[in-house]
């Protein structure tokens, strides 16, 4: 969930106000030279007495204050960072909390006297002590039977909740109070009290969640969703979060899944003891991997769970194609170029190992003679069928054209810039473009010297769209991952994506009256979007992309009244949308390709909301932004 300036349940006054103090504030920021988190987090994250003062008058007003129950395994935990623990917890701004600590069995003696000291001090807290070590699973449900809350957090014993954790989970309720499952970004915290590393998630992005614990920390259950699936199970100690949160989510609806875009954890990075996790890291990785074959399995998912080539400690999933191979047809755009036709055409009949497809070639009538030689050529091939086109241009129409006449229940559309790099591309799209639950799938495209062309498509980047980690290196993971895991996203580019012939028809294909030229490719995405399908970009799907601009040069005399054209459209039909991607995250810049953090961000916090919605003043035209 993001509070947003421009959602629906903002009033147009109360949006006006809120821009008028944004701009404000954001002009009187200094001219930052070297943008760190260090200075990201002074500036917007750290908590006021004018914000403490408007979250009191905010929580007083809230109709829904549940209890939450914290909960919290511990075992020989260092003194002092239990009780920076502790004290965090007792320092929340929302008051109604329970903090249910399950002892494992410590053998330091300050364990137990730290927390009889504090249960003595606060009635909130609830102690049991194991008599035998179980490990973290066990002493994580030991924990959990102490509470009574609606709901239930996460948190680990030597880690930090921000003073206003539990009031923003709060405050989310009251907006979602149907919340099943909550999540928010988070940091890590250094012995000497450094916040670094943050994690800016996406919304709910079932795909990404496959690849590695995106939910982890701040996670927020409610109780009765924990009691139906039975808890944290035995034997996956190390990823027992993970596997919690795999049947979590699976028992409960992606609409009831919600996350906070702020920084509500802080993740302890000792220099000391190592935790479980880094000591039998093997065995942690094991676990995470059998939870997921557990939830495919549930799933009835024909898929193998192995490990990410790229990120050795996460995941991908290799889903297979169904059987029999589901017939594709390939469109591809035949205007002027005889060269790159030539070299896209043969990588896909003689390096694609995809067993039943077919090619449709649409020709504009190009009256180059070498264009007319290879298209003649082609037509001996009998997976091949040349469509001819009348008329100007309109890559849009050219495509619905060829589409109507595909015989295969899926459609790949692809650029004759494109060049086959991996054999198996098309399996990998199909097969994600074959559950009912996706819409469109794109893949990774390099420029020939090796730099990322097309990582996915992020919204309201420089304005309208924009490709992720453009130029970025090749091999480069990417941020938390997202260069080499497969994710959900909101639109893939159009040079190569792959999507079921219904759904195509469905959304009513590409938009040829009013993106003739560019954007149809993301139009179609955010229409499929729409309709409740999930877009996909997987890296194992890799090509080169040439970029010979054969198509955009057929449309070159109207290039920049067409770019305004089609960019007006966009904003006018998609701008909520654009300004809020739900795959990216308002914490993070739209002026860059590479994930920076946003210098202010765009999310208005629930406190500064409510403080507008009520007309109340605030003390500094800052907190707008803080």
């Amino acid at each position: 969930m993001k509070f947003d300036i421009d959602g629906d349940s903002v009033d147009a006054s109360v949006k006006q106000r809120l821009r008028a103090r944004l701009a404000k504030a954001q002009s009187r920021l200094p001219l930052l030279k070297h943008r760190s988190y260090r200075e990201w987090a002074q500036l917007y994250d750290t908590i006021s007495p004018t914000d403490r003062d408007m979250i009191g008058k905010h929580l007083a007003a809230l109709s829904h204050a549940p209890l939450i129950s914290v909960v919290m395994p511990v075992y020989n935990t260092p003194d002092a960072l239990l009780r920076e623990a502790f004290d965090c917890v007792r320092a929340q701004l929302y008051p109604n909390w329970e903090l249910c600590v399950a002892d494992d069995a410590s053998t330091l003696p300050t364990v137990q006297s730290t927390l009889q000291n504090y249960a003595a001090l606060d009635s909130r807290i609830k102690i049991t002590r194991r008599e035998t070590n179980g490990n973290i699973s066990l002493a994580s449900n030991s924990a959990l039977e102490l509470s009574s809350g609606e709901f239930v957090a996460l948190m680990d014993h030597d880690d930090i909740l921000p003073e206003h954790a539990l009031y923003e989970v709060v405050a989310l309720l009251n907006e979602h109070p149907d919340a099943d499952v909550i999540y928010s970004d988070e940091d890590k915290v250094s012995d000497d009290g450094k916040r670094m590393l943050p994690y800016f998630k996406t919304d709910w992005n079932p795909e990404l969640f496959l690849g590695h614990n995106m939910i982890s920390h701040l996670g927020v259950y409610r109780r009765t969703l924990l009691e139906m699936i039975g808890g944290f199970r035995h034997g996956f100690e190390g990823s027992q979060d993970y596997d919690l949160a795999l049947r979590a989510t699976a028992a409960t609806t992606a609409a009831r899944i919600h996350h906070i875009p702020a920084v509500l954890y802080h993740w302890r990075q000792s220099k000391g003891a190592r935790s479980f996790s880094e000591s039998q890291l093997d065995r942690c990785i094991a676990a995470a991997r059998r939870a997921k074959r557990d939830f495919l399995a549930a799933r009835k998912e024909r898929a193998v769970v192995v490990q990410n080539p790229s990120i050795p400690f996460w995941e991908e999933i290799r889903r297979t194609v169904p059987d029999p191979a589901p017939l594709v047809t390939i469109v591809v755009l035949a205007k002027n170029q005889a060269k790159p036709l030539k070299r896209c055409v043969d990588g896909l009949l003689n390096r694609t190992n995809y067993p039943n497809f077919e090619i449709i070639i649409i020709d504009g009538n190009s009256p180059d003679a070498k264009m007319r030689a290879l298209l003649d050529l082609y037509r001996r091939d009998d997976r091949v069928q040349i469509i001819p086109y009348e008329g100007e241009f309109n890559y849009s129409d050219m495509n619905n054209k060829a589409v109507a006449s595909a015989r295969g229940d899926i459609i790949a559309l692809v650029s004759s810039d494109i060049d086959i790099k991996e054999p198996d591309w098309l399996a990998e799209m199909v097969s994600l473009a074959a559950l009912p639950e996706n819409g469109v799938v794109g893949g990774k495209l390099l420029h020939p010297n090796g730099r990322i062309q097309h990582g996915g498509v992020i919204l309201g980047l420089r304005g309208v769209v924009g490709h992720a980690f453009a130029n970025t290196k090749g091999h480069e993971k990417g941020y938390f991952g997202r260069l080499v895991m497969a994710s959900n996203i909101s639109a893939v580019t159009a040079a190569c994506l792959v999507v079921r012939k219904s759904v195509f028809e469905e959304v009513g294909g590409l938009n040829a009256i009013d993106l003739a030229a560019a954007l149809s490719d993301v139009d179609l995405c955010l229409k499929a979007m729409s309709k409740g399908y999930r877009n996909v970009w997987t890296p194992r799907a890799l090509f080169l992309y040439h970029e010979s601009n054969s198509a955009d040069q057929a449309a070159s005399g109207q290039a920049p009244a067409r770019f305004d054209r089609e960019n007006a459209y966009m904003r006018r039909v998609w701008g909520e949308l654009l300004d809020n991607d739900p795959y990216f995250n308002p914490n993070l810049s739209l002026r860059s390709h590479d994930y920076d953090l946003a210098f202010p961000p765009r999310r208005v916090k629930p406190w500064v909301r409510f403080a507008a919605d009520s007309k109340l003043e605030l003390r500094s035209p800052d907190d707008a932004t803080t």
